[in-house]
C-alpha cells in the first residue's frame, strides 16, 4: 500500500524569546493525500504549533508531536490557517484530520476521540475559550478552562449517537454536531458565556 503521506516530516525547533516552545519549522514540504485525490500541503519553511489540537485537551487526547497523529496535525495545522473565517473549510480540514489519522495508524476510537477534539476547538476558538493565551510555563493544576473543555469532550465522545457512528468521517461529523448542541448547555455557566454556539 503507498502511503497517502510524502513520508515523514523534516523539522527544527524555534527556539527563541519570540517564540513558544512548541513552535518548529518544516524543513521541506509535507503533504498528505487522501482517498479522493486532494493533496493537503504544508510547504517548506512553515510554522506548525499543534494549535489545531487545543492545549486544554491534550491530557484527554495527547499534546502535539507525539502519537500516531503527528503526521496528520502538521496538514491539519496549515489547513485551519487557510481556512479561518471559511467554516465549511475548517469542516473539510477536520474530516481529512480524521482520515489522516486512520491513514497514518490512529484507531477508530483514537481519531472519533481527536475529532471531536478538534471540532470543539473551531467551535469555541473564536470566543476564545480554547484558545492558547494562558502563560506557557508548565501547570501543576488544571483550571476552568481546561475542566470545561474535558468535561464537553466526554460528554460528546460518550454520547449514544457518537458511540454508534461507523468509521466515516462525514456520518460521525453529524453525530458529533448533534451531540455538541445537546452537551454543550451542560457546561459551567462560565465556560457556557465565553463559547460560540455549536455549529
Amino acid at each position: 500500500m503507498t502511503d497517502p503521506f510524502s513520508g515523514n516530516p523534516r523539522t527544527e525547533w524555534l527556539v527563541s524569546a519570540a517564540n513558544k516552545d512548541r513552535k518548529m519549522q518544516l524543513i521541506d514540504a509535507f503533504s498528505y493525500t487522501d482517498k479522493k485525490g486532494d493533496k493537503w500541503s504544508a510547504p517548506a519553511c512553515y510554522v506548525i504549533d499543534g494549535a489545531s489540537i487545543p492545549r486544554a485537551l491534550w491530557t484527554a487526547v495527547g499534546s502535539p508531536y507525539c502519537g500516531m497523529y503527528r503526521r496528520a496535525s502538521v496538514v491539519h495545522d496549515k489547513a485551519c490557517e487557510d481556512a479561518v473565517g471559511d467554516d465549511a473549510a475548517r469542516y473539510a480540514a477536520d474530516r481529512m484530520f480524521y482520515r489522516a489519522c486512520r491513514d497514518g495508524g490512529c484507531s477508530w476510537l483514537q481519531a472519533k476521540i481527536l475529532y471531536i477534539g478538534v471540532r470543539i476547538g473551531a467551535n469555541w476558538r473564536a470566543a476564545s475559550l480554547l484558545e492558547d493565551d494562558r502563560p506557557a510555563e508548565p501547570r501543576t493544576e488544571e483550571d476552568e478552562v481546561d475542566r470545561a473543555a474535558q468535561q464537553a469532550l466526554k460528554a460528546i465522545a460518550d454520547d449514544p449517537e457518537v458511540a454508534a457512528a461507523p468509521d466515516d468521517p462525514e456520518l460521525l461529523e453529524e453525530a458529533v454536531r448533534n451531540a455538541g448542541r445537546r452537551h454543550l448547555a451542560a457546561l459551567p455557566p462560565a465556560a457556557v458565556a465565553r463559547r460560540v454556539p455549536w455549529k
